[in-house]
């Protein structure tokens, strides 16, 4: 059947090849033919279960590591350390599989596109079927509002028109025949007497034959070749795979470097390999994966606030590190709904039309910009009334809602009556239809003939140059020059025409009438497109448009909102065509300077992203189509649209619910805030490890005692400093990461500032530590627990100070509004809260080794510990004052 070009044989020669006539199938050939061809369904992509999304929780490198010490602390018996890490993997995996679960469940709310119902032929009769049932053979019967269940080839038709977006790209309604096409090797879009299962009858009447179905429809196809496409990881999983062999390898050394010294110290061996795996199991960052996963979670929380639905937890900063958009033009860009901007009369007055979409809401306005009625002038009534007597469209408002059918440039043109305080059954009251002619591609206009009065006249509207005007050419001239402006400027042009005539002409014959003048439409940009584009243009990000639609729209679109400043910016699908044959090299330095591409087929966006990714772009792509979701899959983000269908839904990692670019624009600053936040919360878990493992060695070295038990890091790290780390993803957003360059992907989350930052803030903490380890010991002879004590609660408001550092790489702590994250403020009071509760508590004592401390003590701590506060304010200070902001 493949092999078949359907298109370019007659609809008799097509019912021949599949043995069935007009009548339809029999009800006994029916189970043989769902046998053979299984039934009308698409693959789809296997939803997750509770299960599989919990167990992908634990399919990370740091989760490993983790996995790996509490298995090892097991066998060392050393089970409360064991405890604590299986607590807090099980805690990591509460969350993150509660965020990605709801996220799922938005998703699989989205019905299955094919699922729906049709009349079809069967033994001579009509019948109601589930499309899920029907057969290649069988014949359809269409209407106007039906979206097509297979892929057909049209046997008749009677003004037919289908909106076929979602696989071409094309905005505009379709004009179909049922007359056969010369040329066999054609695109889908330019099969023109053939219908594609999930798009949607505009206009008009037909009956069809069914040709396939499921996965051997257009949509099935692309269906099932997404399962051949890989996608890569996402950048922070690659940049947590890094961290983690790096994090690994450093403590594998420092816990090395520690049992030598421990060994050298006079320790015996058995006591150091114990002690050496208990502080390599303290001094992983084990509170980080709950951290991450809370940060990445409120990151999404905060995403679905601004109409961003994220699928993945990882595609969060994914978003954030992405360095080109490739963007459809309709419903993301421009709102998807035709509408009136122009009315241009013959004596070239112009009415200006306010208001946008499917509603009729708006007004209409004079050249002073005063608003007027649709009686303003007698031409003006004269034109609105043409066009609502020749429209097959309806529009009109329930209670406070706006219902419309037809075809949108029909809707479109009847919301001109309501915004001229009129309607279109007002306008109708008198008129009595004669005649119509329905509007097809080859004549390029409809019409109507009827009674107005007694009097018979003429309503047209289509081609000004299907019009025989009654007017003096210079004038004619003269319009179709304003018209042909309109048109260069992205603009539909519409000519309508009217008054008296003699007598109903034939069909193809067209009798002089009067030029009424002409109404632009245009699908008008979202108002918040524009200043989303330049928002990523500041914040390093390229844009590019994608769409089916002509050139000349798509450029007029492009320049108006700032994507492309001339046609050199321009390629076309054809041209694309010519240039991916001339070899991959040749094609990706094209694209270096190509931001709109028109007339673009699905697999040539998908080439295009693929080369974008190969040009080392980090790529996130939008579509809502079945012809988008290859190169959503191929992007390194796919974004698909709300409305969209579900195959592109099910492709893609991000879901925009209001179909709007600047929802984009604001996952990218969301996605930047929350991978600004995730490098506080390790900036701060690994300078404090670090800070832990340094006060050990200088012990070592110095010949003293231990100053904490590996329980008591343990503490710090998932107790103390766990709350804080976790309150650090509340932090709101610095503002000026929408003006810094994306980040490569493959860097590392250790640049040149966090590597500094973390040596100094370590060496500070870690000196005060040991400093005061010695004091007690040495010089005031404190007994070994009582020292101990005093220096876990000196660790414990270090990290309460050190928290406020995290804060911000650069900016000064006190610079930096409380408000902007309250959660932090009482995390760190609840930290410290706990450890004193803890020093109270008999169980915690008897666990942890503690007492309780003076007043005097708990004061002289805290002053020692703002040291750490004041030591990183002089760094950034220093910083600053370099010039040196890369963080």
């Amino acid at each position: 059947m493949a092999e078949f070009h359907w298109h370019h044989y007659s609809a008799e020669e097509s019912l021949k090849k599949l043995n069935v006539s007009p009548a339809g199938l029999s009800s006994e050939e029916i189970p043989e033919r769902m046998e053979k061809y299984g039934r009308n369904t698409l693959p789809s992509a296997k939803k997750l279960t509770l299960f599989r999304i919990i167990l992908n929780q634990f399919l990370s490198p740091l989760i490993y590591v983790l996995l790996v010490a509490a298995v090892v602390s097991i066998v060392l018996k050393e089970y409360s350390d064991a405890g604590f890490i299986i607590i807090v993997l099980l805690i990591n995996a509460i969350i993150g599989a509660f965020q990605e679960w709801k996220a799922e469940a938005k998703a699989s709310a989205l019905e299955q596109m094919i699922k729906l119902k049709v009349r079809v032929k069967r033994d001579g009769r009509s019948f109601v079927i589930d499309g899920e049932d029907l057969v290649p053979g069988d014949i359809v019967i269409l209407e106007s509002g039906n979206k097509i269940p297979a892929d057909i080839r049209i046997i008749r038709e009677n003004n037919l028109t289908a909106e076929e977006a979602i696989l071409t790209g094309e905005s505009l309604a379709i004009d179909k025949i049922s007359e056969p096409l010369e040329e066999e090797n054609i695109p889908v879009a330019e099969r023109f007497n053939m219908l594609f299962a999930g798009t949607t009858i505009s206009t008009g009447r037909g009956t069809g034959l069914v040709i396939a179905t499921g996965k051997d429809t257009e949509i099935g196809k692309i269906a099932s070749s997404l399962k051949e496409l890989s996608i890569g990881k996402a950048p922070l999983v690659k940049r947590m795979e890094k961290f983690t062999k790096r994090i690994s390898t450093i403590i594998l050394i420092a816990v090395i470097l520690l049992g030598v010294l421990g060994y050298y110290s006079g320790i015996p061996i058995k006591e150091i390999f114990f002690f050496a795996v208990a502080v390599a199991v303290s001094a992983i960052p084990e509170g980080l994966p709950i951290a991450m996963t809370v940060a990445l979670s409120i990151g999404a929380s905060r995403m679905a606030k601004r109409n961003v639905i994220i699928r993945k937890l990882t595609a969060v900063e994914g978003l954030g590190s992405c360095t080109f958009i490739a963007t459809d033009k309709t419903g993301t860009l421009t709102v998807d709904q035709q509408t009136a901007r122009a009315i241009v009369l013959p004596d070239k007055q112009i009415f200006s039309l306010t208001g946008e979409g499917y509603n009729g809401e708006g007004k209409i306005k004079d050249e002073n910009d005063s608003e007027i009625n649709f009686e303003a002038t007698n031409d003006l009534r004269k034109i609105i009334s043409s066009i609502t007597i020749c429209n097959e469209g309806e529009l009109f408002k329930s209670n406070s809602d706006w219902s419309y059918s037809g075809d949108p440039i029909d809707v479109a043109l009847l919301s001109i009556a309501y915004k001229g305080n009129s309607s279109p059954k007002e306008l109708l009251q008198n008129i009595e239809k004669i005649s119509e002619i329905p509007f097809e591609s080859e004549r390029q206009y409809a019409a109507v003939y009827y009674k107005e009065n007694g009097q018979l006249k003429i309503a047209y509207k289509g081609a000004v140059e299907k019009l025989r005007p009654k007017i003096n050419e210079e004038q004619y001239r003269e319009l179709l020059e304003e018209s042909v402006r309109y048109a260069q400027d992205g603009y539909r042009i519409i000519a309508v025409g009217g008054g008296d005539v003699d007598e109903v002409k034939p069909v193809d014959e067209l009798p002089e009438m009067e030029f009424l003048g002409f109404i632009a439409l245009i699908d008008p940009l979202r108002p918040q497109a524009k200043p989303a584009v330049e928002d990523c243009y500041r914040a390093g990000v390229q844009v590019a448009m994608i769409t089916g639609d002509h050139p000349e729209t798509a450029l007029s679109i492009a320049k108006e909102i700032g994507i492309a400043k001339g046609p050199d910016e321009l390629i076309s699908g054809n041209e694309l065509e010519e240039i991916i044959a001339g070899g991959e090299d040749n094609f990706r330095e094209i694209l270096k300077t190509k931001y709109v591409y028109s007339r673009v087929s699905p697999h040539q966006k998908q080439l295009i992203v693929k080369a974008l990714r190969e040009s080392g772009h980090f790529i996130a792509v939008t579509g809502d189509g079945v012809n988008d979701a290859p190169a959503l899959k191929t992007a390194n983000i796919g974004v698909a649209m709300g409305y969209g269908t579900d195959v592109a839904k099910d492709t893609a990692s991000i879901i925009l619910s209001d179909n709007n670019f600047a929802s984009i624009a604001a996952g990218i600053e969301e996605g930047r805030f929350t991978y600004s936040n995730l490098r506080k919360i390790i900036y701060l878990l690994i300078s404090t490890g670090a800070a832990e493992l340094l006060s050990i060695g200088m012990a070592l070295i110095a010949g003293l005692p231990l100053p904490f038990l590996p329980v008591q890091l343990l503490w710090l790290n998932l107790v103390t400093n766990g709350i804080q780390d976790v309150a650090l993803a509340f932090e709101a957003g610095e503002k000026k990461v929408m003006t810094q360059k994306p980040r490569k992907p493959d860097e590392s989350i250790f640049d040149p500032l966090m590597i500094k930052q973390t040596l100094v803030s370590a060496s500070v903490i870690s000196m005060l530590a040991f400093g005061l380890w010695y004091h007690l010991l040495n010089n005031l002879n404190y007994e070994e627990s009582t020292a101990r004590n005093l220096i876990l609660l000196l660790m414990v408001l270090l990290q309460n100070f050190h928290a406020l550092n995290a804060r911000s790489e650069t900016r000064s702590a006190f610079r930096i509004p409380l408000s902007n994250n309250y959660i932090l403020i009482i995390g760190i009071l609840a930290a410290q809260g706990i450890h004193i509760l803890a020093l109270h508590i008999p169980f915690m004592q008897e666990l942890l080794s503690l007492d309780p401390v003076t007043g005097g003590e708990w004061i002289k701590l805290f002053f020692t510990a703002t040291i750490i506060l004041v030591a990183m304010e002089i760094f950034k200070l220093f910083h600053r004052k370099r010039g040196d902001n890369s963080n």
